[in-house]
């Protein structure tokens, strides 16, 4: 059993140095996960403000309401949409000339992140109670202000187990950057697969999104803990 094992793995990495091609489709895929996370938050925390002041507000400024419609067509048009065709929109359209699988992988997914945590931020500053921002507000501190230190904390905190599975989804997802040509940890396998005529290498694709998925899991479960003890102190 053990020998045929070290057999499989032996021809299907070490044999012809595939390892290389591996290791590199890893160092792909999380790069691109963890850019698209990067945009994702920034994209997705900004539409939530811009949401959040628009309703908030009586009557909203036109300086409001203009970026407040622009946005809100953006995360219908993302979220209407499938993720694959982003993809291959960005890859073949807008970015057709570019040959950075890094980038096109990194813009597609983090553009379709920042719509879905776009609503897990604005449900988590919705969650937080209207008397917080007017006790901010009360104690001299400015509307920025108040949001900044007291109300987006909060309803970050509020949003932690949202925002792990979105995470944990973004990882998953990065493994369609295949379809744009771009050498993932899954197009690795596959290209592995079809030199070889053996299966393995989507099993060992299969166990490295379990064993990643599995270490987030972990860290999202001890930091909700760690914010659980701050709330009983």
């Amino acid at each position: 059993m053990i020998d045929s094992i070290q057999h499989v793995i032996y021809r299907v990495f070490v044999q012809a140095s595939r390892w290389e091609l591996w290791l590199s489709g890893v160092r792909a895929t999380m790069t691109i996960a963890f850019f698209a996370l990067l945009l994702g938050i920034a994209l997705g925390l900004a539409i939530a403000l811009i949401r959040v002041v628009h309703d908030s507000a009586a009557k909203p400024h036109i300086l409001v309401r203009i970026p407040n419609r622009i946005v809100k067509t953006y995360v219908s048009i993302i979220r209407g949409t499938p993720l694959v065709i982003q993809l291959l929109i960005m890859n073949f359209a807008i970015l057709a000339a570019s040959r950075n699988g890094i980038l096109i992988g990194s813009l597609a997914f983090g553009l379709n992140s920042g719509a879905y945590l776009s609503e897990v931020f604005r449900g988590g500053i919705l969650s937080v109670d209207k008397g917080q921002m007017e006790a901010g507000r009360s104690l001299g501190l400015s509307y920025p202000q108040t949001m900044r230190k007291i109300i987006l904390p909060q309803a970050i905190k509020n949003s932690l187990p949202a925002l792990g599975n979105e995470f944990i989804s973004l990882f998953k997802d990065t493994s369609i950057a295949g379809m744009a040509a771009i050498t993932d940890v899954t197009h690795a396998g596959n290209i592995i697969r079809n030199l070889t005529f053996n299966p393995a290498p989507l099993f060992f694709v299969a166990a490295f999104y379990l064993v990643v998925v599995l270490i987030l899991e972990f860290l999202v479960g001890i930091l909700e803990r760690r914010l659980r003890k701050s709330d009983q102190r």
